[in-house]
């Protein structure tokens, strides 16, 4: 490790203490998507401190913010990503308060130079766990002036490339005609039938699918009571594909199954997108391998092969954006499960400690290598406009 990483390296143990001073509190006191108040105080107070000037709210979003911090010549813009939403009745479960102080942490190591080039942004994205703050923010422009993006994410290995599933969130209102039950059913449209109907012709549609796609339903509406013939029913899926263009491709296939469904019982049905939609992750592959040569540097060197998570994250969507890394990081012995109590206590535990330092160690140092080296962030560009075509 040169003397230049040495120092950032060593920066970012000085502003480690104030990092999990913050993400303990915040991991304290969760709050759901879009309710972030606390966190989103807790963070942008210990950024303006360290001399970033705060936008907030930022892209219509009460609980989205952008740290700005100039540096000292002309250069790239740099964002570091935010997450800080937590779990209903788990808490941070996914470890999103590690998350938000992480970018926070090497955001402001990096700060501390006197030669920095260009700009750092902290970008602080809400409600990832349901409906994805940063496809707004995509949709808003926010990265327009970004040069790369980077985030890590705790789980169970170390692992630098990571790609995700593309998804939709669909509801399907159906709608038929109340009547009595039993003295005039006749008279009625069966909104509910419709509903199970679709389910059923899912369920033969799943038989010829792909082993990478998934759909996942449930039924929210199905009548108000047993007398009565349900003139609403409304059912909620989840479609999931590895590739964009393979997910377009099954919306289509369910929408019709929908239909005829509808047709089948003489309801009407319509649909829409209850939640943003996700792009699959590109992670970009140049900062990728930057992203883990600093961790070697640091001493990891048990580092898994690229992953194919089972989830979708909405950083997917801005990765076709910018070039942009999701790498994960081990918490403690890599043995609690996300989504649970367990791995929410132990992101509040000594090992959420250590990894949170890991995790700004090794993300101002891969910031630094973008900053500072024209070529290597020449290459990330030249990726991901190849993939684009």
């Amino acid at each position: 490790m040169d003397a230049v990483k040495m120092f950032f390296r060593d920066q970012a143990q000085i502003v480690w203490k104030e990092a999990w001073q913050v993400a303990h509190k915040i991991g304290s006191n969760p709050e759901l998507g879009y309710q972030e108040y606390f966190a989103v105080e807790t963070l942008t107070q210990l950024l303006k401190k360290h001399g970033f000037t705060i936008e907030r709210p930022a892209a219509g979003l009460e609980t989205a913010f952008i740290a700005r911090y100039t540096g000292h010549q002309p250069g790239p813009c740099l964002a570091f990503l935010a997450e800080y939403d937590a779990l209903p009745g788990i808490g941070h479960g996914c470890g999103h308060n590690l998350i938000g102080a992480a970018s926070v942490g090497a955001a402001i190591a990096l700060s501390k130079s006197l030669e920095l080039p260009g700009e750092i942004w902290v970008v602080g994205s809400p409600a990832e766990e349901t409906s994805g703050g940063k496809v707004t923010l995509v949709n808003h422009g926010v990265f327009d002036k970004v040069d790369a993006a980077l985030m890590f994410h705790p789980g169970s290995q170390n692992v630098s490339e990571i790609s995700s599933l593309a998804l939709d969130a669909l509801e399907f209102v159906f709608q038929g005609k109340a009547a009595h039950a039993v003295a005039a059913p006749h008279h009625g449209v069966n909104a509910l039938d419709a509903v199970i109907d679709f389910f059923n012709r899912i369920n033969l549609l799943k038989k010829k699918m792909d082993q990478d796609i998934y759909v996942n339903g449930i039924v929210t509406e199905g009548g108000s009571s047993p007398n009565v013939i349900p003139e609403r029913a409304v059912a909620r899926f989840y479609l999931r594909a590895r590739q964009r263009r393979t997910l377009n491709a099954l919306q289509k296939l369910v929408i019709r199954c929908a239909q005829d469904a509808a047709s089948m019982v003489s309801a009407k049905v319509t649909w829409s997108h209850f939640e943003h939609s996700y792009d699959e992750l590109l992670t970009n592959r140049t900062l990728a391998k930057a992203f883990e040569k600093n961790l070697r540097e640091l001493g990891v060197n048990t580092i898994s092969p690229p992953q194919s998570a089972m989830g979708s994250v909405d950083l997917g969507n801005v990765s076709r954006v910018v070039p942009a890394i999701h790498p994960y990081l081990m918490l403690g012995k890599g043995m609690d499960i996300p989504h649970t109590r367990e791995f929410s206590r132990s992101c509040l535990s000594s090992s959420g400690e250590r990894l949170l330092l890991l995790a700004i160690q090794s993300l101002a140092l891969t910031g630094w290598d973008i900053l500072g080296d024209p070529l290597l962030l020449d290459h990330a560009k030249r990726e991901l406009k190849a993939y684009r075509g």
